[in-house]
């Protein structure tokens, strides 16, 4: 192949890849739900071998997966429900203890030169008049807003739970088929074996998250709890739900928890959510999941960012969700394509923090 042909491969490839990512980004509102149940399905998976190990019908164990699931969202939506109206509620008082703040601090450069005086007399009026616009611009959805979202929504719900049951129903026929399609005859129960390993890491990975942010979200309960803030255990919920996207969901919480503590303490008492939140955080990421996940789990944290970053801006928060699990079984798959080998040990997983 000379550089002519090369360089006509290589813009054939870019071309595929940029019109993927279009359709990708066109069809969100089927693709996303539809992804996330796949991932789901493979998160559910051991639930599901569980009960066909003791002879049970693969149907009991996809309609199983499917209740627990929809059930757990159906219990955090609840959940996140009193603290949103809180916030809601307070966010007068949040935006004017937050004023406050902010007249202080340009209080206190006013002293430090003539220039930053200066510069605070030119930003006042014009943040006086952000202020105002902000205030007479916040509205809150209308009965109206919510039924016209109702049928994208349910719609949405549905291709989850639908892709989610028959994806666990028939996930060893899926298998068959791709081994069929992806090697040749002598190899077709070796590709099986190795998608079904694939499977395995990322629901162990995942579990093994899945207790840690439990666990993070459970000590995090407790010291709001201890700090005197309201709800804390509902708070402990949102930590345990947000750890999940890595790097993004822990910086967004802790502004959040910034604006909480302006909201419900005076003083310096109202940066200690936030602060108690970044400690107890910055431990679990540096010694916690290094030690339970990082023996086995070994991925670029710039690959785990870029994958995150994608999956946030192609889907939104359902990308973020999907990103790091979709990346581990690619990554696990593609090694386990490449050192075959390596069959007898297991292929590294991903460690997301």
């Amino acid at each position: 192949m000379d550089k002519t042909e090369r360089l006509a491969h290589y813009a054939v490839i870019a071309i595929a890849v940029i019109a993927l990512v279009a359709a990708m980004s066109l069809g969100e509102a089927i693709l996303a739900p539809l992804t996330l149940a796949l991932v789901a399905g493979v998160v559910l998976s051991p639930l599901s071998d569980f009960w066909e190990n003791r002879g049970y019908s693969p149907v009991w164990g996809a309609l199983l997966g499917l209740a627990a699931t929809l059930l757990v969202a159906g219990t955090l939506v609840l959940t996140f429900q009193p603290v949103v109206a809180r916030l809601v509620v307070q966010a007068p008082k949040v935006w004017s203890d937050m004023q406050e703040v902010v007249h202080s601090l340009r209080g206190l450069m006013r002293g430090l030169s003539a220039v930053s005086e200066g510069v605070a007399d030119a930003i006042t009026p014009e943040a006086h008049a952000a202020t105002a616009t902000a205030e007479e611009s916040v509205t809150m959805p209308s009965v109206a807003d919510a039924l016209m979202a109702a049928p994208a929504i349910l719609s949405q719900i549905l291709i989850f739970a639908g892709s989610l049951f028959f994806f666990l129903l028939t996930r060893s026929e899926i298998y068959g088929w791709v081994a069929r399609h992806l090697s040749s005859a002598c190899g077709r129960v070796e590709m099986a074996q190795r998608l079904r390993r694939a499977e395995r890491h990322v629901s162990r990975y995942f579990l093994t998250i899945t207790l840690i942010n439990a666990g993070l979200g459970a000590i995090t309960a407790t010291v709001l709890q201890l700090l005197g803030l309201p709800n804390a255990m509902i708070w402990g919920v949102v930590v345990f739900m947000v750890n999940f996207v890595v790097y993004l969901g822990p910086a967004v919480l802790m502004t959040v928890l910034l604006f909480v503590g302006v909201a419900e303490f005076d003083g310096l008492v109202a940066l200690a959510p936030a602060a108690a939140f970044l400690m107890l955080n910055t431990l679990e990421g540096q010694f916690v999941t290094p030690a339970l996940v990082g023996r086995h789990m070994a991925i670029n944290p710039l690959l785990v960012f870029l994958a995150l970053i994608f999956g946030l801006w192609l889907w939104g928060p359902i990308g973020g969700i999907v990103a790091i699990p979709l990346l581990l079984w690619v990554l696990v798959l593609n090694d386990a394509i490449r050192a075959p080998g390596n069959q007898g040990a297991a292929p590294p997983a991903a460690e997301s923090r």
